[in-house]
């Protein structure tokens, strides 16, 4: 069986926040951008702070749109700050020969979430895609201001090559 080689092109998303991101303004910019391509992503109202392939770090403020029946932040908002910063990561991570979809998702809630939050999604390693589907679990912890862990998900998701 024939190996897949890995493309060298920057994948579009990764370009993007490498042109914007040093800007004034610019990763603000870029978090609109992405929210108006995954629309349900504004409702965190998210903020990228880094991104690069194997890791994206993006934040969130605890805002009234996300406060649960206790007034903090909602444990499906984390849910969805933790896909945002998978996605991100896949965006930077997998080569413009392959595509990813999101597969499954295990969530672990540790703490209550009193304050605005920051996902970080990292990878051990960085992988190398081939001929043949692959499943990638992400973890992604999210933390609170005081730099103490809310959230702890891993996301797997499903990559392959174009056809």
């Amino acid at each position: 069986m024939a190996e897949t080689t890995q493309e060298t092109r920057t994948p579009p998303t990764l370009a993007l926040w490498r042109r914007l991101a040093s800007k004034p303004g610019g990763k603000r910019l870029f978090s609109t951008a992405i929210s108006l391509k995954a629309p349900y992503f504004s409702t965190v109202l998210p903020t990228v702070r880094a991104m690069e392939p194997g890791r994206c770090e993006v934040a969130a403020p605890k805002w009234f749109g996300v406060h649960n029946h206790i007034g903090t932040f909602h444990a499906i908002a984390t849910c969805n700050l933790a896909e945002i910063a998978m996605g991100m990561l896949a965006e930077a991570t997998v080569p413009v020969t392959h595509r990813w979809l999101p597969k499954g998702m295990t969530v672990s809630y540790v703490a209550k979430a009193e304050t605005g939050l920051r996902a970080v999604a990292e990878l051990p390693e960085l992988p190398t895609f081939g001929a043949e589907g692959v499943e990638l679990p992400v973890p992604v912890t999210i933390y609170d201001k005081r730099g103490k862990p809310i959230t702890e998900a891993v996301i797997t998701i499903w990559v392959t090559p174009k056809k």
